[in-house]
């Protein structure tokens, strides 16, 4: 079944993205994939305590998530994905023929994104399919 993919990182942005993907789902009648991508670690040690701690923090934000869309009416599934947050986004976007891919943005200027490689300014450039950026108000 084709669904819709929403970027998390624990964001007050990435939280009103959910909460729009879960309505769209909702209406839609569709799946809500919630993705937590993260860069891949290979290297033993501290590095390897990193990669634990991401996926953990992955675990907390994306249970969270996953549970806020399910109140709001919509079937979702969280999927850590062991890669950087856009090709994250956009390999389960293709993995799951998805309808749209939504992400919260605090709505940083053009150039800012461009500069710093900002997902959202990134997936809009690079993504095959229908991206959503839902603006957020940037967190004290």
């Amino acid at each position: 079944m084709p669904g819709i993919v929403v970027g998390i990182d624990g964001s007050t942005c990435s939280n009103m993205a959910v909460a729009e993907g879960a309505v769209l789902a909702g209406e839609l009648g569709e799946k809500l994939y919630v993705v937590f991508g993260y860069e891949p670690y290979r290297a033993g040690g501290e590095i390897q305590d990193h990669r634990l701690a991401l996926e953990e923090l992955g675990l907390q934000v994306g249970n969270k998530a996953v549970e806020e869309a399910k109140e709001a009416g919509a079937d979702a599934e969280l999927m850590l994905v062991d890669r950087d947050s856009v090709d994250a986004l956009i390999a389960t976007a293709d993995e799951v023929d998805a309808r749209m891919i939504v992400v919260g943005s605090y709505g940083d200027s053009p150039l800012k994104g461009a500069i710093l490689g900002s997902t959202p300014h990134k997936l809009v450039h690079l993504s095959k399919r229908p991206v959503l950026v839902v603006h957020g108000k940037e967190e004290d």
